[in-house]
């Protein structure tokens, strides 16, 4: 995860105002039950001297239109003085609760331990003439975030449907299907490269009936293929008459890909540490990144998962101003918190 993302957070005027509320269950009275959990974490920020300015921001994105949403789904909300400069959906699926905290920098490393934990997909549902493209954001254990649906057409007029028997005379008309279907399944490969590449996922889902879902997935560019999969389920292009449980049984093997993207992420990064350990490209423990940081040399900061660090929120807010990235380890380190580095650097030295 690319810390330069934040920075415009952490470069806003402080102290903040961080706001965590849990996704709850459904229910009638939500917008009540929402209303009731915002007074008393509002009630926390006055008496720490929030401006009343963000305060009324922060009324507006909590219980505005979207107040049900925010009870089901959970947010994450940073306000500077004036303003709320970060909104985003998250789950405290470990348990964490509601929270309000006011000071610098913003308290964030929560949410980034949450979004490490989930992936950016890209689902395409597709057959031989069209698709549907998604922009997901996918938990191993729910959809955290959906992007605008999009539809592509291919461009082919003519039919891809064979006829079924196998007559000499009927040899052309196989072609001509064989050839439409192929510029269809271009021109949505086309599409979905383009998309990837401003979207940026960490995988791509293809799903549809199998014609249709292979001949993509072998048209992508190369470098997309390898970050794609072909789904079990998915069934064909939705429509307003959809099947629900196809709809379900795809939600479900999502989930099981996220997972898989996760526990790969996170064993590349604890991968990675290990041979610049090697190398002497490495650092532990709070002092010695902080060494690192002043001299420039983070590459990716790293968490452990289900430990905070001390000072971590400053750690981080440190590595963006570096252009570092941020990543999850999964091996015991010193003080909870370690550091992949650019280069070979003094930090015991510095850090003494």
């Amino acid at each position: 995860m690319q810390l330069t993302n934040l920075r415009g957070v952490y470069e806003a005027q402080g102290p903040f105002a961080t706001v965590y509320l849990e996704a709850r269950s459904p229910a009638a009275d939500a917008e009540d039950q929402l209303r009731l959990r915002w007074q008393d974490l509002r009630g926390q920020l006055a008496e720490a001297g929030t401006p009343d300015a963000a305060l009324t921001a922060l009324d507006e994105s909590v219980t505005g239109p979207a107040a049900t949403e925010v009870h089901n789904e959970g947010r994450v909300l940073v306000a500077d003085q004036t303003r709320v400069i970060l909104e985003e959906h998250f789950d405290a699926a470990q348990g964490s609760g509601d929270l309000a905290t006011v000071g610098e920098p913003a308290q964030l490393g929560d949410y980034v331990r949450h979004r490490l934990g989930a992936a950016r997909m890209l689902l395409v549902i597709a057959d031989q003439q069209q698709a549907v493209i998604r922009r997901l954001v996918v938990s191993g254990d729910e959809l955290l975030d959906s992007g605008a649906e999009e539809s592509v057409q291919g461009s082919s007029n003519e039919s891809v449907h064979k006829p079924r028997q196998g007559a000499l005379s009927h040899k052309q008309i196989q072609r001509s299907a064989d050839e439409a279907a192929t510029q269809n399944i271009r021109d949505i490969s086309e599409r979905v490269a383009k998309i990837a590449d401003s979207w940026n996922p960490d995988v791509i889902v293809v799903a549809g009936e199998a014609q249709g879902r292979r001949g993509l997935h072998e048209e992508l560019p190369k470098a997309l293929q390898e970050l794609t999969v072909e789904a079990e389920t998915g069934g064909g292009i939705p429509s307003g008459s959809a099947d629900e449980g196809t709809e379900e049984a795809l939600r479900d093997e999502l989930t099981v890909i996220a997972r898989r993207v996760v526990i790969a992420r996170g064993k590349d990064a604890t991968d990675r540490y290990g041979e610049a350990t090697g190398h002497g490209r490495s650092a532990e423990g709070t002092e010695e990144i902080q060494a690192a940081l002043r001299l420039g040399a983070v590459d990716t900061l790293l968490l452990r998962q289900d430990e905070r660090a001390e000072g971590e929120d400053q750690l981080l807010a440190d590595a963006a101003g570096v252009g570092a990235s941020v990543g999850l380890i999964n091996s015991p380190v010193s003080g909870a918190v370690a550091a992949v580095l650019r280069y070979e650097a003094p930090v015991q030295d510095v850090a003494d």
